[in-house]
Protein backbone atom coordinates (compact mmCIF):
# COMPACT_ATOMS: atom_id res chain seq x y z
CA UNK A 1 0.00 0.00 0.00
CA UNK A 2 2.60 2.46 0.88
CA UNK A 3 4.46 2.69 -2.85
CA UNK A 4 1.43 3.47 -4.33
CA UNK A 5 0.32 5.98 -1.65
CA UNK A 6 4.15 7.45 -2.44
CA UNK A 7 2.72 7.02 -6.24
CA UNK A 8 -0.04 8.67 -5.16
CA UNK A 9 1.73 11.39 -3.65
CA UNK A 10 4.50 12.19 -6.30
CA UNK A 11 1.87 12.26 -9.20
CA UNK A 12 -0.60 15.09 -7.30
CA UNK A 13 2.67 16.88 -6.68
CA UNK A 14 3.86 16.95 -9.78
CA UNK A 15 0.80 17.93 -11.43
CA UNK A 16 0.51 20.82 -8.75
CA UNK A 17 4.21 21.91 -10.33
CA UNK A 18 2.98 21.58 -13.51
CA UNK A 19 -0.43 24.07 -12.84
CA UNK A 20 1.83 26.50 -11.20
CA UNK A 21 4.60 26.63 -14.01
CA UNK A 22 2.35 26.67 -16.73
CA UNK A 23 1.35 30.19 -15.97
CA UNK A 24 4.56 31.67 -15.33
CA UNK A 25 6.52 29.91 -18.25
CA UNK A 26 3.96 31.20 -20.49
CA UNK A 27 4.09 34.63 -19.61
CA UNK A 28 7.61 34.35 -19.28
CA UNK A 29 8.49 33.01 -22.73
CA UNK A 30 6.10 35.35 -23.66
CA UNK A 31 8.26 38.50 -22.65
CA UNK A 32 11.31 37.02 -23.82
CA UNK A 33 10.05 36.56 -27.14
CA UNK A 34 9.10 40.33 -27.36
CA UNK A 35 12.69 41.26 -25.52
CA UNK A 36 14.59 38.96 -28.44
CA UNK A 37 12.45 40.73 -31.12
CA UNK A 38 13.19 44.16 -29.57
CA UNK A 39 16.88 43.29 -29.65
CA UNK A 40 17.02 41.98 -33.28
CA UNK A 41 15.13 45.35 -34.26
CA UNK A 42 17.31 47.16 -32.11
CA UNK A 43 21.05 45.65 -33.90
CA UNK A 44 19.45 46.17 -37.10
CA UNK A 45 18.74 49.85 -36.80
CA UNK A 46 22.13 50.29 -34.87
CA UNK A 47 24.16 48.60 -37.87
CA UNK A 48 21.76 51.13 -40.74
CA UNK A 49 22.49 53.96 -38.42
CA UNK A 50 26.16 53.98 -37.26
CA UNK A 51 25.52 57.63 -35.72
CA UNK A 52 23.71 56.24 -33.27
CA UNK A 53 26.63 55.21 -31.26
CA UNK A 54 27.67 58.92 -30.51
CA UNK A 55 24.56 59.23 -28.27
CA UNK A 56 25.54 56.31 -26.22
CA UNK A 57 26.68 58.57 -23.31
CA UNK A 58 23.16 60.48 -23.46
CA UNK A 59 21.55 56.73 -23.60
CA UNK A 60 23.41 56.07 -20.48
CA UNK A 61 22.36 58.79 -18.51
CA UNK A 62 18.36 57.97 -18.91
CA UNK A 63 19.27 54.13 -18.10
CA UNK A 64 20.52 55.56 -14.86
CA UNK A 65 18.05 58.40 -14.39
CA UNK A 66 15.04 55.46 -14.69
CA UNK A 67 17.09 53.03 -12.10
CA UNK A 68 17.29 56.09 -10.01
CA UNK A 69 13.56 57.12 -10.44
CA UNK A 70 11.53 54.11 -10.66
CA UNK A 71 14.49 50.90 -9.84
CA UNK A 72 15.12 51.45 -6.58
CA UNK A 73 16.15 48.01 -5.10
CA UNK A 74 15.65 46.60 -8.63
CA UNK A 75 19.00 48.03 -9.19
CA UNK A 76 20.78 45.00 -7.47
CA UNK A 77 19.38 42.77 -10.61
CA UNK A 78 20.36 38.94 -10.80
CA UNK A 79 21.97 39.11 -7.10
CA UNK A 80 18.88 40.43 -5.95
CA UNK A 81 16.79 37.39 -7.13
CA UNK A 82 19.61 35.09 -6.16
CA UNK A 83 19.46 37.15 -2.36
CA UNK A 84 15.43 36.25 -2.07
CA UNK A 85 15.91 32.55 -2.92
CA UNK A 86 18.91 31.86 -0.45
CA UNK A 87 17.19 34.43 2.19
CA UNK A 88 13.40 35.74 1.36
CA UNK A 89 13.35 39.19 2.29
CA UNK A 90 11.24 42.53 0.64
CA UNK A 91 10.55 40.51 -2.38
CA UNK A 92 11.53 40.98 -6.35
CA UNK A 93 10.25 44.28 -7.49
CA UNK A 94 7.26 43.72 -10.96
CA UNK A 95 9.01 46.82 -12.08
CA UNK A 96 12.31 45.33 -12.32
CA UNK A 97 11.08 43.14 -16.02
CA UNK A 98 10.29 47.02 -17.94
CA UNK A 99 13.29 48.29 -16.43
CA UNK A 100 16.09 45.94 -17.59
CA UNK A 101 14.07 45.23 -20.80
CA UNK A 102 13.98 48.53 -21.69
CA UNK A 103 17.63 49.41 -20.59
CA UNK A 104 18.95 46.61 -22.72
CA UNK A 105 17.38 47.56 -25.69
CA UNK A 106 18.93 51.04 -25.62
CA UNK A 107 22.29 50.04 -24.75
CA UNK A 108 22.20 47.71 -27.71
CA UNK A 109 20.85 50.55 -29.41
CA UNK A 110 23.38 52.91 -29.22
CA UNK A 111 26.20 50.31 -29.34
CA UNK A 112 26.85 48.94 -25.92
CA UNK A 113 28.99 45.53 -25.08
CA UNK A 114 26.89 43.40 -23.38
CA UNK A 115 24.41 40.73 -23.29
CA UNK A 116 20.90 39.36 -23.12
CA UNK A 117 20.96 36.57 -20.45
CA UNK A 118 21.23 38.57 -17.38
CA UNK A 119 17.94 40.52 -18.62
CA UNK A 120 16.26 37.11 -19.21
CA UNK A 121 16.88 36.08 -16.09
CA UNK A 122 15.50 39.39 -14.24
CA UNK A 123 12.28 39.07 -16.34
CA UNK A 124 11.74 35.48 -15.29
CA UNK A 125 12.33 36.34 -12.11
CA UNK A 126 10.23 39.58 -11.53
CA UNK A 127 7.34 37.67 -13.44
CA UNK A 128 7.61 34.60 -11.07
CA UNK A 129 7.56 36.99 -8.04
CA UNK A 130 4.68 38.87 -9.36
CA UNK A 131 2.99 35.76 -9.95
CA UNK A 132 3.91 34.08 -6.62
CA UNK A 133 2.10 37.34 -5.29
CA UNK A 134 -0.96 36.67 -6.75
CA UNK A 135 -1.07 32.90 -6.03
CA UNK A 136 -0.58 33.73 -2.19
CA UNK A 137 2.47 30.77 -2.39
CA UNK A 138 4.53 30.30 0.97
CA UNK A 139 8.37 31.15 1.62
CA UNK A 140 9.56 27.25 0.45
CA UNK A 141 7.49 27.24 -2.64
CA UNK A 142 8.49 31.15 -3.74
CA UNK A 143 12.07 29.65 -3.69
CA UNK A 144 11.35 26.74 -6.23
CA UNK A 145 9.34 29.13 -8.52
CA UNK A 146 11.92 31.73 -8.79
CA UNK A 147 14.13 29.10 -9.79
CA UNK A 148 12.03 28.12 -12.11
CA UNK A 149 11.41 31.65 -13.47
CA UNK A 150 15.32 31.61 -14.09
CA UNK A 151 15.33 28.38 -16.38
CA UNK A 152 12.44 29.29 -17.76
CA UNK A 153 14.12 32.71 -18.70
CA UNK A 154 17.62 31.33 -19.66
CA UNK A 155 16.03 28.05 -21.39
CA UNK A 156 13.95 30.51 -23.60
CA UNK A 157 16.68 33.24 -24.32
CA UNK A 158 19.03 30.76 -25.77
CA UNK A 159 16.42 28.18 -27.19
CA UNK A 160 18.38 25.01 -24.52
CA UNK A 161 15.73 24.41 -21.86
CA UNK A 162 17.66 21.64 -20.26
CA UNK A 163 20.75 23.97 -20.19
CA UNK A 164 18.53 26.77 -18.76
CA UNK A 165 17.26 24.19 -15.79
CA UNK A 166 21.01 23.17 -14.66
CA UNK A 167 22.19 26.70 -14.92
CA UNK A 168 19.26 28.01 -12.55
CA UNK A 169 20.14 24.70 -10.26
CA UNK A 170 23.82 25.45 -10.20
CA UNK A 171 24.49 29.02 -10.20
CA UNK A 172 22.29 28.89 -7.13
CA UNK A 173 24.30 26.29 -5.48
CA UNK A 174 26.11 26.66 -2.07
CA UNK A 175 27.52 23.49 -1.57
CA UNK A 176 25.24 21.39 -3.08
CA UNK A 177 22.47 21.77 -5.70
CA UNK A 178 18.81 21.88 -4.34
CA UNK A 179 17.28 18.81 -6.06
CA UNK A 180 14.01 19.75 -5.22
CA UNK A 181 13.36 22.64 -7.63
CA UNK A 182 14.76 19.94 -10.64
CA UNK A 183 10.80 19.23 -12.07
CA UNK A 184 9.10 22.93 -11.48
CA UNK A 185 12.85 24.26 -13.51
CA UNK A 186 12.74 21.70 -16.03
CA UNK A 187 8.31 22.43 -16.13
CA UNK A 188 9.50 25.86 -16.80
CA UNK A 189 12.02 26.01 -19.24
CA UNK A 190 10.73 23.52 -21.47
CA UNK A 191 6.93 25.11 -21.96
CA UNK A 192 8.93 28.44 -21.72
CA UNK A 193 10.78 27.84 -24.55
CA UNK A 194 7.83 26.26 -26.28
CA UNK A 195 5.81 29.65 -26.27
CA UNK A 196 8.76 31.79 -27.34
CA UNK A 197 9.62 29.31 -30.02
CA UNK A 198 6.10 29.66 -31.31
CA UNK A 199 6.16 33.29 -30.86
CA UNK A 200 8.99 33.42 -33.52
CA UNK A 201 11.60 34.77 -31.40
CA UNK A 202 15.30 34.13 -33.37
CA UNK A 203 18.01 31.11 -32.60
CA UNK A 204 20.97 30.96 -33.79
CA UNK A 205 22.15 27.72 -35.12
CA UNK A 206 25.94 26.69 -34.52
CA UNK A 207 27.20 23.67 -36.22
CA UNK A 208 30.80 21.70 -35.89
CA UNK A 209 31.64 20.26 -39.04
CA UNK A 210 34.91 18.57 -37.95
CA UNK A 211 32.42 16.42 -35.02
CA UNK A 212 30.03 14.79 -38.17
CA UNK A 213 33.05 14.56 -40.52
CA UNK A 214 34.44 12.02 -37.52
CA UNK A 215 31.38 10.41 -37.18
CA UNK A 216 30.47 10.39 -41.02
CA UNK A 217 33.78 8.83 -42.30
CA UNK A 218 35.04 6.49 -39.01
CA UNK A 219 31.88 5.70 -37.50
CA UNK A 220 32.80 6.60 -34.03
CA UNK A 221 34.47 9.05 -31.95
CA UNK A 222 38.08 7.67 -31.88
CA UNK A 223 40.70 8.64 -29.30
CA UNK A 224 43.40 11.29 -30.34
CA UNK A 225 46.13 11.98 -27.90
CA UNK A 226 47.25 14.50 -30.17
CA UNK A 227 44.10 16.38 -29.93
CA UNK A 228 43.61 15.88 -25.93
CA UNK A 229 46.42 17.34 -25.94
CA UNK A 230 45.97 20.18 -27.60
CA UNK A 231 42.24 20.56 -25.99
CA UNK A 232 43.64 20.39 -22.68
CA UNK A 233 46.35 23.26 -23.64
CA UNK A 234 43.18 25.83 -24.90
CA UNK A 235 40.88 25.17 -22.21
CA UNK A 236 43.73 26.41 -19.61
CA UNK A 237 43.42 29.35 -22.20
CA UNK A 238 39.67 29.56 -21.44
CA UNK A 239 40.06 29.73 -17.90
CA UNK A 240 42.18 32.19 -17.53
CA UNK A 241 39.82 34.24 -20.00
CA UNK A 242 36.81 33.53 -18.28
CA UNK A 243 38.81 34.86 -14.83
CA UNK A 244 40.54 37.64 -16.13
CA UNK A 245 36.99 39.01 -17.88
CA UNK A 246 35.65 38.55 -14.50
CA UNK A 247 38.51 40.14 -12.36
CA UNK A 248 38.60 43.13 -15.42
CA UNK A 249 35.44 44.24 -15.16
CA UNK A 250 35.10 44.18 -10.89
CA UNK A 251 38.57 46.24 -11.35
CA UNK A 252 36.94 48.54 -13.91
CA UNK A 253 34.09 49.11 -11.50
CA UNK A 254 35.92 49.94 -8.67
CA UNK A 255 38.34 52.41 -10.21
CA UNK A 256 35.41 54.32 -11.86
CA UNK A 257 33.58 54.35 -8.18
CA UNK A 258 36.76 55.80 -6.44
CA UNK A 259 38.00 58.26 -9.21
CA UNK A 260 34.64 59.08 -11.25
CA UNK A 261 32.23 58.46 -7.91
CA UNK A 262 28.89 59.95 -9.54
CA UNK A 263 26.55 57.56 -11.68
CA UNK A 264 25.53 59.75 -14.11
CA UNK A 265 29.60 60.89 -14.84
CA UNK A 266 30.71 56.92 -14.48
CA UNK A 267 28.19 56.09 -17.02
CA UNK A 268 28.91 59.08 -19.71
CA UNK A 269 32.39 58.67 -19.47
CA UNK A 270 31.98 54.62 -19.67
CA UNK A 271 29.97 55.65 -23.25
CA UNK A 272 33.24 58.01 -24.33
CA UNK A 273 35.37 55.40 -24.12
CA UNK A 274 33.44 53.08 -25.72
CA UNK A 275 33.03 56.01 -28.26
CA UNK A 276 36.91 56.18 -28.39
CA UNK A 277 37.79 52.56 -28.64
CA UNK A 278 35.50 52.11 -31.74
CA UNK A 279 36.67 54.93 -33.06
CA UNK A 280 40.09 53.72 -32.97
CA UNK A 281 39.16 50.12 -34.03
CA UNK A 282 37.52 51.20 -37.24
CA UNK A 283 34.67 48.96 -37.16
CA UNK A 284 31.70 48.21 -35.03
CA UNK A 285 32.40 44.22 -34.67
CA UNK A 286 32.47 44.11 -31.13
CA UNK A 287 29.65 45.95 -30.01
CA UNK A 288 26.10 44.78 -29.58
CA UNK A 289 25.66 40.49 -29.36
CA UNK A 290 28.30 40.30 -31.85
CA UNK A 291 26.58 37.04 -32.61
CA UNK A 292 26.42 37.80 -36.36
CA UNK A 293 28.65 40.64 -38.69
CA UNK A 294 27.12 43.92 -39.12
CA UNK A 295 29.47 44.34 -42.04
CA UNK A 296 31.44 42.22 -45.08
CA UNK A 297 34.25 39.97 -43.50
CA UNK A 298 33.14 41.07 -39.79
CA UNK A 299 34.23 39.19 -36.74
CA UNK A 300 31.57 37.21 -34.68
CA UNK A 301 30.32 33.92 -33.24
CA UNK A 302 29.45 32.49 -36.35
CA UNK A 303 32.46 33.89 -38.28
CA UNK A 304 34.75 32.60 -35.76
CA UNK A 305 33.09 28.53 -36.52
CA UNK A 306 35.28 29.41 -40.14
CA UNK A 307 39.15 29.76 -40.79
CA UNK A 308 40.12 33.46 -40.86
CA UNK A 309 37.35 34.55 -39.26
CA UNK A 310 38.54 36.81 -36.37
CA UNK A 311 41.57 38.19 -35.34
CA UNK A 312 44.08 36.97 -32.80
CA UNK A 313 43.08 40.51 -30.88
CA UNK A 314 39.33 39.84 -31.39
CA UNK A 315 38.85 38.01 -27.98
CA UNK A 316 40.66 40.99 -26.02
CA UNK A 317 39.12 43.45 -27.30
CA UNK A 318 35.28 42.10 -26.86
CA UNK A 319 36.46 40.98 -23.52
CA UNK A 320 37.69 44.61 -22.68
CA UNK A 321 34.65 46.56 -24.31
CA UNK A 322 31.87 44.25 -22.50
CA UNK A 323 33.82 45.17 -18.98
CA UNK A 324 33.46 48.80 -19.65
CA UNK A 325 30.27 48.39 -20.62
CA UNK A 326 28.89 46.65 -17.92
CA UNK A 327 31.04 48.24 -14.96
CA UNK A 328 29.98 52.05 -16.37
CA UNK A 329 25.96 50.68 -15.65
CA UNK A 330 24.79 49.78 -19.27
CA UNK A 331 22.12 46.85 -18.97
CA UNK A 332 22.62 43.81 -20.56
CA UNK A 333 24.14 40.18 -19.92
CA UNK A 334 27.75 38.81 -19.47
CA UNK A 335 27.20 35.65 -22.04
CA UNK A 336 26.89 36.18 -25.05
CA UNK A 337 30.11 38.46 -25.13
CA UNK A 338 31.37 35.57 -23.09
CA UNK A 339 30.55 33.54 -25.95
CA UNK A 340 32.26 35.63 -28.81
CA UNK A 341 35.22 36.02 -26.24
CA UNK A 342 35.51 31.90 -26.31
CA UNK A 343 34.88 31.47 -29.89
CA UNK A 344 37.44 34.20 -31.24
CA UNK A 345 39.67 32.54 -28.56
CA UNK A 346 39.58 29.80 -29.90
CA UNK A 347 39.78 30.23 -33.55
CA UNK A 348 43.03 31.97 -32.56
CA UNK A 349 44.15 28.90 -30.89
CA UNK A 350 43.12 26.65 -33.66
CA UNK A 351 45.38 28.93 -35.82
CA UNK A 352 48.01 28.62 -33.02
CA UNK A 353 48.22 24.92 -32.42
CA UNK A 354 47.29 23.49 -35.79
CA UNK A 355 44.17 22.25 -34.81
CA UNK A 356 40.29 22.02 -36.31
CA UNK A 357 38.73 25.53 -35.56
CA UNK A 358 34.95 25.18 -35.60
CA UNK A 359 35.95 22.44 -32.81
CA UNK A 360 37.50 24.65 -30.74
CA UNK A 361 35.72 27.94 -31.57
CA UNK A 362 33.08 25.81 -30.04
CA UNK A 363 35.08 24.42 -26.96
CA UNK A 364 35.24 28.34 -26.31
CA UNK A 365 32.38 29.36 -26.56
CA UNK A 366 31.32 27.08 -24.24
CA UNK A 367 34.63 27.10 -22.16
CA UNK A 368 35.03 30.73 -21.47
CA UNK A 369 30.99 30.76 -20.29
CA UNK A 370 31.57 28.02 -17.64
CA UNK A 371 35.20 29.89 -16.72
CA UNK A 372 33.00 33.19 -15.70
CA UNK A 373 29.84 32.17 -14.29
CA UNK A 374 30.78 28.70 -12.58
CA UNK A 375 28.25 26.70 -14.91
CA UNK A 376 30.26 23.74 -16.30
CA UNK A 377 27.29 21.61 -15.84
CA UNK A 378 25.18 23.66 -17.71
CA UNK A 379 27.73 24.35 -20.63
CA UNK A 380 28.47 20.71 -20.93
CA UNK A 381 24.32 20.61 -21.58
CA UNK A 382 24.18 23.61 -23.94
CA UNK A 383 27.07 22.28 -26.01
Amino acid sequence: MAPLLRIHNNARLILRWLLITTPIAVAVGSVVALFLWLLDLATVTRSGHPWLLYLLPVAGLVIVFSYRVAGRNAEAGNNLILDEIHEPGAGVPGRMAPLVLAGTVVTHLFGGSAGREGTAVQIGGAVSEQLCTWFKLNADDRRLMLTAGIAAGFGACFGTPLAGTIFALEVLAVGRIKFDAVIPALFAACIADLVCTAWGAPHTQYRIGYLEEVVHWKHYMGFNLLLTGKIMLAAVAFGLAGYLFGELMHLIKDLFKAVLKNAYVIVVVGGLIVIGMIYLIGNSDYIGLGVTATREGGVSILSAFEPGGAQWYSWALKLLLTAITLAAGFKGGEVTPLFFIGATLGNTLAWALNAPVDLFAALGFLAVFAAATNTPLACTIMG
